[in-house]
């Protein structure tokens, strides 16, 4: 298995974890949520960013084999 299909799926399962906590603190609203709220979207917005990157160097490395 190609090491950018690897770093592709943990980058998802990352954007995944910070997505479901993200909405969690926003559901039960509080200090937590004032104070991450922001921060969660902002690092869920970089880590898709993250995997689009590795999704594509993906496919760059796999259609040359």
């Amino acid at each position: 298995m190609n090491i950018f299909i690897i770093l592709l799926i943990l980058a998802m399962l990352a954007v995944l974890g910070t997505l479901v906590i993200g909405l969690i603190s926003m559901i039960k609203g509080g200090e937590f949520n004032e104070k991450y709220g922001n921060r969660l979207m902002r690092a869920r917005v970089t880590l898709q960013g993250l995997a689009l990157f590795f999704l594509i160097l993906a496919v760059m490395f796999n259609s040359g084999q």
